[in-house]
């Protein structure tokens, strides 16, 4: 991110300043525009397309419409929702949103059991909220997104990467890798040809996605949104709970929330360790390009994948 990129967006937004918020997979800054605050995005270059972004931004504006607390996409003066930088770099401007993330990775939750199981029965309601809505939506021709199906997550081209080729990993550790990846897509082909759930889903419903105002849960962030199981936006929301000592009452709040507003059958519920695991081994793919091979993030990231994996194998004996 230069400068002058983030110059020429502000310009064609017309806004009077900024402040960076974060540098992950988008530089997104906090920025005024006509005396209100947005947020302002420049795209990870090569992640996502001019076709993929605009869907996005789609998918969020019918979801605002809807009711939902999402981001709102924010047009520039040009009347575009999708500027094109000089550089190829693509910049889109969403509304701001207020309150604090739920958490952050490997921080303890805040707030007494009751009080986190009240937010995470929010949550969990509020992605069902956001299944039950999408699938009243009529999205339009040309609507692209990635899939996070069987083959987005465990092909020979995984979305995310060829996770089982982490360098962290040893060659044992690699071998049960393999092997429980072939496990979990029998797994889950069984579960898609019983009719799985699965549609248009948010896909990284993590802590510092999902923002809470006086008690009010939003979604943020779908860069990652995709077509998928609807599980994985329920495990992405519980992979983060491992260390949490009431992670099983987190979890059933969860669930709880969730079939507040959307049926969620008990054979279904009991695959989400398996959803778990393909995050796992999805976020093991997804370190190596941006952390480097010798980060420590790399090998926790296979710990944690590694961790999965045993425990899945131990569940199928």
């Amino acid at each position: 991110m230069s400068a002058a990129e983030l110059a020429e967006a502000l310009a064609a937004w017309g806004g009077t300043s900024a402040r960076l918020i974060k540098d992950r997979e988008n530089a997104v800054y906090e920025v005024a525009l006509a005396g209100n605050r947005a947020a302002l995005r420049l795209h990870r270059v090569g992640y996502q397309s001019l076709a993929a972004i605009r869907s996005e931004i789609t998918w969020m504006r019918e979801l605002a419409r809807a009711g939902m607390s999402v981001p709102a996409p924010v047009p520039a003066m040009s009347g575009e929702a999708v500027v094109t930088l000089a550089n190829g770099r693509l910049a889109t401007v969403v509304s701001w949103m207020e309150g604090q993330p739920l958490g952050a990775a490997g921080e303890p939750l805040a707030g007494t059991p009751g009080e986190q199981a009240t937010l995470f029965h929010a949550v969990g309601r509020e992605v069902a909220r956001l299944h039950n809505i999408t699938d009243g939506l009529d999205l339009p021709d040309g609507f692209h997104r990635h899939a996070w199906d069987i083959e987005g997550l465990l092909g020979e081209q995984p979305f995310w990467g060829r996770f089982w080729e982490s360098p962290a990993l040893s060659p044992s550790e690699r071998a049960l890798v393999q092997e429980v990846r072939g496990l979990a897509r029998h797994r889950l082909r069984a579960f898609a040809e019983e009719g799985g759930d699965f549609g248009l889903i948010h896909a990284d419903v993590l802590r510092e996605n999902v923002f809470v105002d006086r008690g009010r849960v939003s979604l943020i962030d779908f860069d990652d949104a995709g077509f998928g199981f609807r599980l994985y936006d329920l495990a992405t929301l519980m992979s983060q709970n491992e260390e949490e000592a009431h992670h099983g009452e987190l979890r059933d709040a969860a669930l709880a929330g969730y079939r507040s507003e959307r049926a969620l059958p008990e054979d279904a519920a009991a695959l989400l360790p398996l959803f778990v695991l393909l995050r796992r081994f999805a976020s093991m793919g997804w370190v190596v390009p941006r952390a480097g091979a010798g980060s420590g993030k790399v090998r926790l990231y296979a710990e944690r994948a590694v961790r999965a994996a045993e425990a899945f194998l131990a569940s199928q004996d």
